[in-house]
Formats: structure tokens, C-alpha cells, sequence
């Protein structure tokens, strides 16, 4: 027990690292309709943007796969410190970037920037989500993975809001547009990361490694639930990337609500917030030893204290938003329905995904908007469920399983050119059916996990005295 006490302090500490690179994450966001604008692309051209940006978590991970098969694990060699100061210097170096982009002007050079960000974002990810599995014990993994992810959100909410008026207001050039606007504010993004890497280098954390030696070959995907994760990850981060990154575009759209940018942004923040909604409360859902009614009443305070501090940060009235009150009490619905189990929850919210997904296809003006901003709160618990539903039972084959599901980040790089294709071909409503075939899919993994691994993990914990 007296090990647990040391995990306070490397969570906090982890927990500022998902806010910061949900934060960039999302202003990809905000970058695709400025840039689209500034050097009049096609939305296949603008989805380039998390081409490169997620395309860089592929060919990341892949090079460190390969080092850990040839030459073994990189990070067990390291630490996992280490390896997360590594991933923040060079998502410092990738935000630098954006001012030779900006002063040139020039969109290859912002790709590049992108590219260089997602490789350092990929080492992070590798490090942080498996540390993070690690600080206690395999059957609370979502429980944390949802904690510190929840954080992550916050970084997504507060991004369209804080990081569009940068761009798009605050440092922009009056009268026209203007690729100086991103000079700054990824400066400063940029030394916030330095600053970050300093605060961890000074933080005594835990260390993880382990002696066992790596066998050679894909041993890791002898595990049923690791092959299927893979396309589960795959397919929800491109299904969220491509959602997130039309939003702006999709109210824009006279037949559903003809909003502008500047507008638009602070709705794309409810649709980031919905995230941090359900990850918070997905904390309490999924970890154990409370009660079925404490947790009723802890997650209604938190969803209802989380909602009031997103109506805090986005220009929006409750007037704008109170719609959304009614995914809020949905979202509850499904994790009392969930019943505490990952993969039977992830099944649920994919599920009502789907018929979100459906009536932005074929409803119109406000029935379409919200049914597309609302499916951010069900995204909430998708990826740490995913993740951690993946890497159940792993062992030494865990840090080897972590580098496939980073690798499958792809998604995010290929779904949202896939949308932009079929928005240049059918129109943006239309195409909204790409990411509804992602969730299809995810579904299906739920439903697997929830028949094979929720059971395995409940017996345990039976056996186990738990």
C-alpha cells in the first residue's frame, strides 16, 4: 500500500502531459479551415493536415517497433521518463517549425511541422498510456487511463476557443488572411512544452522495467483482443479525427446552420468538452469500490460541474447549449447500463454513435448539428477502453502490444482524406457516413471484449478475493 501512495504525484504530473497534447490536437482543428482558406485547398488537400499529423504516429511507431524487435524495447531501456522528456523535446522542435511555415508561407512546410509534432506526440503516447496501466492494478487500468484522458479533453475543449481567437482573432492581420497568425501561438506552444520537460526532469517517478527478454517474431499478436484492437483504434480515431475536423465546415453549411468560424469554433469546443464529460465520469464508472448509487450521484455532480465549466469557457449562452443536457442524461443512462464493464460500455456508446452518425446523414438545420456534436461525449471512454481492453493479460508482450495501438493512430491520418474524397464527391453531409462505418466496427469489437474479456477480468477478481 505504501507504493500506491507514491502514485499521486507522477499522475498529476502525467495528467498536465494529456492536457497539453490534447490541446495541440485539437487546434489541427482550427488549422484546417484557416489553411484551407489561406492557400485555397480542396477538403482532400485540407485533410492533409492530419494526414501528416497522424501519419507521423504510424511511421513512429513502426520505427520503434522494429528497434524493439531487432535491439529490444526502447523505452524498457530507457525508462519510461525518459521517453517521454525525448517525445516532448521533439514536439517542442515540431511546434518551432510553424514559424519558418508561417513566415514563408509555404503548406509543405507546415506539413512538415505537423509530421515532426506527431512523431514527438508518438513517443508520448507510447510512454505515457502504458506508465499510466502500470501506476496500480490491471483491473482499474480504464479507471486511470479515463482520469488522465479526461484532462486530455480539457485540452481538446479549451483549444477551439483559446487557440481559434489566437489565430483566427488575436493574432491575425486585420482585413485578410494570413499564415502569420500561427506564428506565436505555436512559440509559445513550443516553450510550454520545454517548460513541461523541465517540471518531469525535476519529478521523482516511479521506475517500470522489467528483466524478461522479448521473444522475436509478432509474439504479441498471438492475443486475440490485441489483432482486434488494433482495427478498434484504427477505426476510433479516425472516426473522431474526421468528425472533429468537418465540424467548423459542416455548420458553415446553409441547410444546417450557416454559422461562421468564429462561431462554429465554440461549438467544436462543446463537441471536445462532451469528451471530457464522459471521461470524467468514466472514471467513477469503471473503478471499484463504490457503491452503484454513490456512483449515480458522484457522476451526476460531475457531469453537471463539467457542463457548467464548458458553458465558462465557450462564447455561447446555456440558451445556445441546453440541447445538450440531452445527450448528458443519455451518456448516464449508458453507463448505468454499462453496469462498470469496459467493453460492454464501449459497445453501448459506439452503438448510439451509429444513430448519431445516421441522422447528420439524413436530417437537416439543427436535428443534423446537434446530432453531430453530441456523439463527442459517447467518443469520452473509446480509446483508454479500447487501449486497455487490448493489453489485458499481455505481460512482457505489453510495451510491444502499446506500439501496434499507436501505430493503428493511422486512422487519423487516413479515415478524415478518405471523408474529404467523398465531401469533394457527395458533399460534407453525405460523407458523414465514413466515420459511421468506423463505429460499425467498433461495436463489433465491444461486443467481442464484453463476451471474452469483461468475463475473464470478473472471475478474476472473484478468484482473487477483489
Amino acid at each position: 500500500m505504501a507504493n500506491k501512495k507514491n502514485y499521486t504525484i507522477p499522475l498529476i504530473t502525467l495528467t498536465s502531459l494529456f492536457f497539453m497534447w490534447g490541446f495541440i490536437t485539437s487546434m489541427n482543428d482550427i488549422l484546417i479551415p484557416h489553411l484551407r482558406s489561406l492557400f485555397k485547398l480542396t477538403y482532400t488537400q485540407s485533410m492533409l493536415v492530419q494526414f501528416c499529423f497522424f501519419g507521423a504516429y504510424f511511421i513512429g511507431s513502426l520505427i520503434y517497433f522494429i528497434i524493439s524487435h531487432f535491439k529490444g524495447d526502447p523505452i524498457n531501456k530507457i525508462g519510461y521518463k525518459n521517453g517521454i522528456l525525448l517525445g516532448l523535446l521533439v514536439s517542442a522542435f515540431g511546434c518551432g517549425l510553424f514559424y519558418p511555415a508561417a513566415t514563408l508561407s509555404v503548406y509543405g512546410i507546415f506539413l512538415i511541422a505537423l509530421f515532426t509534432l506527431g512523431l514527438g506526440f508518438t513517443l508520448l503516447q507510447i510512454a505515457a498510456n502504458a506508465y499510466v496501466s502500470l501506476l496500480g492494478s490491471e483491473e482499474t487500468a480504464s479507471s486511470r487511463l479515463n482520469l488522465t484522458q479526461g484532462f486530455n479533453s480539457f485540452g481538446t475543449t479549451i483549444a477551439p476557443v483559446l487557440g481559434g481567437y489566437m489565430i483566427l482573432e488575436f493574432f491575425a492581420d486585420k482585413g485578410h488572411i494570413s499564415a502569420n497568425s500561427t506564428k506565436i501561438p505555436y512559440l509559445i506552444f513550443a516553450a510550454l512544452f520545454l517548460l513541461l520537460g523541465v517540471i518531469i526532469y525535476l519529478v521523482k517517478l516511479p521506475v517500470f522495467t522489467t528483466d524478461e527478454i522479448t521473444e522475436k517474431g509478432l509474439g504479441a499478436l498471438k492475443f486475440p483482443q490485441l489483432k482486434r484492437g488494433i482495427f478498434g483504434i484504427f477505426f476510433y480515431v479516425g472516426g473522431e479525427v474526421a468528425i472533429g475536423s468537418f465540424i467548423i465546415i459542416f455548420l458553415k453549411q446553409s441547410n444546417i446552420a450557416g454559422l461562421s468560424e468564429a462561431v462554429s469554433k465554440n461549438f467544436l469546443a462543446v463537441y471536445w468538452g462532451g469528451a471530457m464529460i464522459g471521461r470524467f465520469i468514466g472514471a467513477i464508472s469503471l473503478s471499484q469500490g463504490i457503491s452503484p448509487v454513490k456512483k449515480l450521484i458522484y457522476m451526476t455532480g460531475t457531469s453537471i460541474i463539467v457542463f457548467a465549466l464548458i458553458l465558462s469557457i465557450v462564447n455561447l449562452t446555456f440558451a445556445d447549449i441546453y440541447p445538450y443536457l440531452g445527450f448528458m442524461l443519455l451518456n448516464l443512462v449508458g453507463f448505468v447500463l454499462g453496469r462498470s464493464a469496459a467493453a460492454r460500455t464501449l459497445f453501448i456508446f459506439a452503438i448510439i454513435n451509429i444513430v448519431l452518425l445516421a441522422s447528420a446523414v439524413f436530417l437537416t438545420a439543427h436535428f443534423a448539428m446537434w446530432a453531430l456534436i453530441g456523439i463527442g461525449i459517447f467518443n469520452s471512454i473509446m480509446y483508454s477502453n479500447i487501449y486497455t481492453l487490448s493489453i489485458a493479460g499481455l505481460g512482457k508482450y505489453t510495451s510491444q502490444g502499446s506500439s501496434l495501438l499507436v501505430m493503428a493512430i493511422l486512422g487519423g491520418a487516413v479515415i478524415p482524406v478518405i471523408q474529404g474524397a467523398f465531401a469533394d464527391a457527395i458533399g460534407i453531409q453525405n460523407a458523414m457516413f465514413v466515420p459511421l462505418i468506423c463505429y460499425v466496427y467498433i461495436a463489433y469489437f465491444g461486443y467481442y471484449c464484453w463476451k471474452n474479456i469483461d468475463h475473464s477480468l470478473l472471475e478474476h477478481k472473484k478468484v482473487s478475493g477483489h
